[in-house]
């Protein structure tokens, strides 16, 4: 059983103002609470228009004392599996010491210094971007094949939120929670 401490109040809250699918979306939260609390949160519902068509996609970031909870709501307008128009909700659960870096982009005008939007990018290992290209050398006569250099990049999950789409409290909102995170996962660093 989830408890509900004025944090998860609020988390149910917000999920219920968004409107997109609010009791599929706060069964997934709940279910992956289990018998946590909510410290910090972020709500995203990001809608995309497409020609004629709108589509939907939300993003619920939970930190909970022990777990990051990150679920994904989609409209599908069916296929294959399901021939009728239907909504997909997939919940993930990262323990903290699993949580190998948080990254916060922000982007400031240079005109007033105001925060125009947020990236959190964080990382715990379960996918990783490999970046190759031909390697070179400094000669321009050089024919011989040199293999490849690159880079490899852990990139599990990155939200955007800006300023001129959603608000400034909701950049705020997101650094708020970027800066709960990293709190919790430099506490679970140090003991």
């Amino acid at each position: 059983m989830t408890r509900t401490n004025a944090k998860t109040k609020e988390l149910y809250a917000a999920i219920s103002r968004s409107g997109y699918y609010p009791e599929v979306v706060s069964a997934a939260i709940g279910d992956a609470l289990a018998s946590e609390s909510a410290l910090s949160y972020v709500v995203h519902h990001e809608p995309t228009f497409d020609r004629e068509e709108i589509r939907r996609h939300m993003s619920v970031l939970v930190l909970t004392p022990t777990r990051l909870i990150l679920t994904h709501t989609d409209e599908h307008p069916g296929d294959n599996l399901l021939p009728q128009p239907y909504t997909s909700t997939s919940a993930e659960t990262v323990p903290l010491s699993k949580v190998a870096g948080v990254v916060v982009t922000r982007m400031v005008s240079t005109q007033g210094q105001q925060l125009a939007e947020a990236v959190l990018t964080v990382s715990w290992g379960a996918v990783s971007r490999v970046d190759l290209e031909p390697a070179r050398c400094d000669d321009p006569q050089c024919e011989a094949d040199h293999g490849y250099s690159g880079s490899v990049s852990g990139d599990d999950f990155s939200l955007r939120i800006s300023a001129a789409a959603e608000g400034g409290m909701a950049v705020q909102g997101l650094l708020d929670f970027a800066r709960a995170l990293t709190a919790a996962t430099t506490t679970l660093g140090s003991q």
